[in-house]
């Protein structure tokens, strides 16, 4: 950040009103989508109206002289050393996706599920599980790509909200992806604030526990006074399920394996191609009824492997709710995303290079008065960033350089800048449509965002929980550091405000 402020001090600094041109034109359009064509529509438009904001800044700097040609360079390098990363990533969850379905992995694991679990406790059971296997892994992206993707399906054909679902997977996932040790954002969070992570998670836990606790209140009521209206009895899918695939414990293998390379801290993107390519393997071995049909509408053992990854696999058994399940679309179907996290990238780009973002963010903090405005202008700060950068790494760098000194200028600690920051920029890039989080997850679990958006309870009390301790003053010590008449009186009387 402080490389983007000597470039910015370089060239003349964007005017405030130009700044807000481009984010507001890309919320006006988008909200103009939403209300013209649907909220499932997002996925379609976003990318032109990303594209169209990042050339529309471009445009706003030439005019007023404040566009830098090296700034637009470290722009770049910025938001691809973010976001680049995230497109392999895709595609291998694409093919995870599809190999896990077709040798028999979700399918297992629906049935199982139909089997054992009730429609009271379903949405209870979905956030705990997810939660619990994210807290193990450390990773919300792999844990609703396996198992998320299996009680959607299970959802799904007991007849629930698919918005309602994917908002308890959402809410388990990430709460479990805020308190792990083994998670990229808590570590990114903790080592930008210079906070010990240990020390960082217990701070995160006073909001993430209370959040937590009321989105499994939230979940249970649901699942005791809501009737999930199925359009086809869970036994038909069962039979179904059974003459398609081979239904057996032994295609657990495949998560197995998959839960110890994650445990064992093998990269991401590693473990997901090693994932897909069991998934691969287990097709042969656990459906080579279904590997024989497919290899024998394809002209050959290459292109039908090529084949399942790139496109569609489909069932045409008749019942719509059957097929609808267990085709899979391959990385054909994941190309829509990349499209838009690249577009995303773009827009970050105009806005980091042209200077309108340090614009916009010194903006936010030059007027801070009082603790609650201070943690206040932190979650408004992680939206917006959320918003501008579309993606939840360098939102919580950007934020925490931003941040730092504001908070050691008020005698805060640098651990409620760090909780700050993951209540405001880690658990709500999933809720916004453009973000890179936002986009992949929709895509995985086939709900748009603004659908599961309000049902992602965890998720939006967070940030909220987080400005009521701010108010309340609740758990907020003054800092070591902090000497003197440099600490506001708001700080030195306590916890007033």
């Amino acid at each position: 950040m402080n490389q983007l402020h000597i470039l910015n001090s370089k060239a003349k600094q964007p005017p405030l009103g130009l700044s807000i041109l481009p984010i507001a034109s890309l919320l006006i359009f988008l909200a103009c989508v939403v209300i013209f064509a649907g909220a499932s529509a997002i996925s379609d438009y976003s990318p032109y109206a990303l594209l169209a904001s990042a050339i529309l800044s471009v445009v706003l700097a030439c005019c007023c002289g404040s566009l830098c040609r090296r700034g637009i360079i470290v722009g770049f390098r910025r938001s691809a050393a973010q976001i680049l990363p995230a497109v392999p990533m895709l595609i291998c969850i694409a093919m995870v996706s599809t190999t896990w379905m077709l040798s028999g992995v979700v399918p297992t694991l629906i049935d199982y599920g139909l089997a054992l679990l009730s429609p009271v406790f379903f949405l209870v059971l979905t956030c705990v599980v997810c939660g619990v296997i994210s807290v193990l892994t450390g990773s919300s992206w792999s844990t609703i790509a396996t198992i998320g993707v299996a009680f959607m399906g299970i959802g799904t054909v007991m007849g629930f909200n698919p918005g309602l679902v994917a908002g308890a997977i959402i809410s388990g996932a990430y709460f479990g992806d805020k308190v792990s040790p083994l998670s990229d954002t808590t570590v990114v969070a903790s080592s930008t604030c210079g906070v010990d992570l240990f020390e960082h998670i217990r701070y995160l836990a006073l909001t993430a526990a209370p959040a937590m606790a009321v989105a499994l209140l939230v979940f249970f009521v649901a699942g005791l006074h809501l009737t999930p209206e199925s359009a086809i009895e869970s036994g038909e899918i069962r039979q179904l399920l059974a003459d398609n695939f081979n239904i057996s414990p032994y295609t657990l293998v495949i998560p197995l394996i998959t839960a110890i390379l994650i445990a064992l801290r093998v990269r991401t993107i590693i473990t997901l191609f090693v994932s897909s390519m069991l998934g691969l393997v287990g097709i042969f071995i656990f459906q080579p009824e279904l590997a024989a049909r497919l290899l024998g509408e394809a002209s050959g053992l290459h292109t039908m492997i090529l084949g399942l990854l790139w496109g569609e696999t489909s069932f045409n058994t008749g019942v719509e709710t059957f097929d609808s399940l267990v085709t899979t679309s391959g990385i054909l179907g994941m190309l829509p995303t990349v499209r838009l996290v690249l577009c995303a990238m773009l827009f970050g780009t105009a806005m980091i290079g042209t200077g309108m973002l340090s614009r916009l963010t010194h903006a936010i903090t030059r007027h801070i008065r009082r603790r609650f405005t201070l943690v206040g202008s932190t979650v408004a700060g992680g939206l917006f960033l959320n918003s501008c950068t579309a993606d939840q790494y360098l939102s919580i760098i950007i934020g925490g350089n931003m941040f730092r000194n504001a908070y050691r200028r008020f005698g805060l600690e640098p651990r409620l800048l760090s909780r700050s920051l993951e209540d405001s920029v880690s658990v709500t890039s999933v809720l916004i449509p453009w973000n890179s989080c936002g986009v992949t997850q929709s895509a995985v679990l086939g709900v748009a965002t603004l659908s599961y958006l309000p049902y992602c309870v965890f998720n939006y009390l967070s940030p909220l929980l987080t400005l009521l301790f701010a108010l309340t003053g609740i758990g907020i010590k003054q800092a070591a550091h902090a000497i003197g008449n440099n600490v506001p009186a708001f700080v030195r009387i306590g916890r007033q405000n």
